[in-house]
């Protein structure tokens, strides 16, 4: 997505005429293009938004802002967004029914809404609440398969096969060499303008044991935010060293360079899901996100 792809960031309500509302949402992202509004091509926020419009019966079209804009193919369980609605709107919403406003709006899009997307909880959002800017950290989690036979045909269309046999130790010390605040460029594609310094928290691997991804290979990845295709990077990056290409010191080597290298496969977005999307204490959301918006102008996008 280009900078004028970025959609209109809408200001925290002031007054009584407006009601942010907090909506927690998951989707399977296989045909989808992508989070982001795109004319002519099927997007979770274009689903949404169409949705929302309808059922709150808007007289325009609804506006979210998202925590993490996903591309094309990457899933959600754990995604967050917020919108602004007129106050008459949103006590509308239950009718006649007993139900509270976003009881009846998670009830009612469930009828709605397709279902590779499903929204999970609606609420009023606390004061100061900014669902890209708030967040404090997202977690993503990749999940390969190695296993000869190939993965589940249950789980195909979210988890990456990989033809050789992968170390999940090897795998976690090398990203270990990664976390803190660095300089990703080597792992992210170039936006003019964009920053791509980003604090990397949490990277290791492990062998599922048990459920339904039993015997597949986990990645779990935590940031502060992440630029464009970054978690995919770094896994083909960390697969390469997992399989025995590449030592365990090279993708530190590589983001020492700070330019992209040929030699990094991106991978593919199926095994890729948004799992979770933290926020500080109530009392101090309005300061981080005064703070995110003052450090990284550019909004985080889709990795």
């Amino acid at each position: 997505m280009t900078a004028s792809q970025h959609d209109h960031e809408p200001t925290a309500p002031e007054g009584g005429g407006l009601v942010r509302v907090r909506l927690d949402l998951a989707y399977d992202g296989t045909a989808f293009a992508g989070w982001a509004r795109q004319p002519g091509l099927r997007t979770v926020q274009g689903e949404l938004e169409a949705a929302l419009t309808r059922v709150l019966r808007l007289d325009g079209p609804a506006q979210l802002t998202v925590a993490g804009r996903t591309d094309a193919g990457v899933h959600a369980r754990g995604q967050v967004a917020h919108l602004d609605v007129p106050r008459a709107a949103w006590e509308a919403v239950p009718g006649r029914s007993p139900r509270q406003p976003g009881e009846a709006l998670v009830l009612r899009l469930a009828g709605t809404l397709p279902p590779d997307v499903r929204v999970r909880r609606a609420a009023p959002a606390p004061p100061g609440f900014d669902a890209r800017f708030g967040a404090v950290w997202r977690r993503y989690a990749y999940r390969v398969c190695d296993a000869p036979q190939g993965p589940d045909p249950l789980v195909r269309h979210h988890v990456l096969r990989h033809p050789r046999p992968l170390d999940p130790a090897t795998m976690t010390a090398a990203g270990a060499l990664l976390l803190g605040e660095h300089d990703f460029a080597a792992f992210c594609r170039r936006r003019e303008g964009a920053s791509t310094v980003r604090a990397l928290q949490r990277l290791q691997w492990r062998r599922v044991e048990d459920g339904p991804y039993a015997g597949l290979l986990e990645g779990t990845v935590v940031a502060d935010a992440f630029c464009h295709s970054m978690v995919r990077a770094l896994v083909g990056a960390l697969l390469a060293v997992g399989d025995g290409r590449r030592p365990p010191d090279w993708p530190r080597g590589v983001l020492s360079a700070r330019r992209r290298d040929p030699a990094v496969t991106v991978v593919g977005p199926e095994g890729l899901v948004l799992e979770e999307v933290g926020y500080p204490p109530d009392a101090e959301l309005a300061a981080r996100a005064a703070q995110t918006r003052a450090r990284r102008p550019d909004p985080p996008l889709a990795r």
